[in-house]
């Protein structure tokens, strides 16, 4: 089990607002409002603008439909190509994206495209479970967070203000 990634990319997201650096982010298959996921608001009261994207997924809700988030993941990266030619932005973080990629939502090439055309000076982050060999190829830096001691071997649940 990975564990960590959002938790990770908060951080630096942290650390790039307190240097004064202009940060998006941009979080997929999240539902905030039903969730809590405080640490959006808290980037958001930083100064980070925020953007939402293919709320949840099936396997939390199996109502969703392919189509619907395949939908919203392409106007997510028109969106964000939008932000990311304004000049506004130093970090843009797309959490959970490679999620969007592994499950058929978003076309490697699509993404791989997004990665091509980014400003040079821009950074990127993204997360998610199973980023393939022609994404990680893209990349500057690769990540892989891998639990290896939990409190869920343990059977504790998830914990307010630790786990969420």
């Amino acid at each position: 089990m990975e564990k960590e990634k959002t938790t990770s990319a908060v951080g630096l997201g942290v650390r790039a607002l307190g240097h004064g650096l202009k940060v998006c982010y941009a979080y997929f298959h999240k539902r905030p409002e039903k969730y809590g996921y405080t640490e959006i608001n808290q980037l958001e009261k930083l100064g980070a603008k925020i953007y939402g994207f293919a709320k949840g997924h099936p396997f939390c809700n199996k109502e969703l439909k392919a189509e619907t988030l395949e939908k919203e993941c392409y106007e997510a990266i028109k969106t964000l190509q939008n932000e990311i030619f304004s000049g506004k932005y130093d970090l843009l973080i797309m959490d959970e994206i490679l999620i969007s990629v592994r499950d058929g939502y978003l076309p490697e090439q699509k993404l791989i495209d997004f990665i091509k055309t980014k400003p040079e000076t821009m950074e990127l982050v993204m997360t998610g479970r199973g980023a393939t060999e022609k994404v990680m190829e893209q990349a500057d830096y690769v990540s892989n967070v891998t639990k290896v001691k939990h409190p869920y071997d343990r059977d504790i649940t998830s914990r307010k203000g630790v786990e969420y």
